[in-house]
């Protein structure tokens, strides 16, 4: 369960950088709540992982989902670069986070 929890807080970590973006293009009360339900729903998840998962690894995965999630997101929706460099700095993120799952 806490791996779940851990999975759904990155996911919504990825959302809430998602509806940072929202919020600075559109500017209205609808993204700015948005981006509190994702950010509120990331770190809920987090404490709820947090609980059986030592802090270290469920930070740095937590993270890594974020930051590769919110990578990938962007690249999709907003039009950011897709070269082959920045897909491998994708791929050793979420490699590392893997790596991580299977010491912990």
């Amino acid at each position: 369960m806490a791996w779940f929890s851990l999975i759904l807080a990155g996911i919504f970590e990825m959302l809430g950088v998602m509806f940072i973006n929202k919020l600075h293009k559109d500017k209205n009360l609808l993204s700015l709540l948005l981006l509190i339900l994702g950010f509120g729903g990331s770190f809920l998840f987090l404490a709820l992982a947090m609980e059986s998962l030592p802090m270290g690894t469920a930070y740095a995965i937590w993270t890594g989902i974020g930051a590769s999630g919110g990578a990938i997101l962007g690249m999709i929706f907003y039009g950011e670069q897709k070269d082959w460099k920045r897909m491998i700095c994708i791929a050793l993120v979420v490699a590392s986070a893997v790596g991580l799952k299977l010491i912990s």
